[in-house]
C-alpha cells in the first residue's frame, strides 16, 4: 500500500474527504518524526515507535576485500502491540 491507497482508506473509513485525510497523515509524520528526536512513541494496541542509536562500525567491501568503516547512525524501530499482532495473524 503506498500513501495515496492509504489516503484512500483513511478517508473512506473514517468519513473525511481525502484532502483532510491527507492532512492528518502528513500532520501524524511530521509530529512522529519531530518527537522520535528525543522521546519514544507509545499508542497503546498498536505498537511503540522508538529510536535506536547503531554504533560504528567496520566491514569489508565484498569486490575488494577492503576494510571500510561504517558510521554510526540512528534508526527507527517499531514494535507491534498485542492488538494489532492479533489483527493481522
Amino acid at each position: 500500500m503506498n500513501k495515496t491507497q492509504l489516503v484512500d482508506a483513511i478517508a473512506a473509513k473514517s468519513g473525511l474527504t481525502k484532502a483532510d485525510a491527507k492532512k492528518a497523515l502528513d500532520a501524524f509524520i511530521d509530529v512522529t518524526a519531530e518527537t522520535l528526536k528525543n522521546d519514544k512513541i507509545q499508542l497503546v494496541g498498536f505498537g511503540t515507535f522508538s529510536v535506536n542509536a547503531r554504533p560504528e562500525r567496520t566491514g569489508r567491501n565484498p569486490q575488494t576485500k577492503e576494510t571500510i568503516k561504517i558510521p554510526a547512525k540512528k534508526l527507527v524501530k517499531f514494535k507491534a502491540g498485542a492488538d494489532l499482532e492479533s489483527k493481522i495473524q
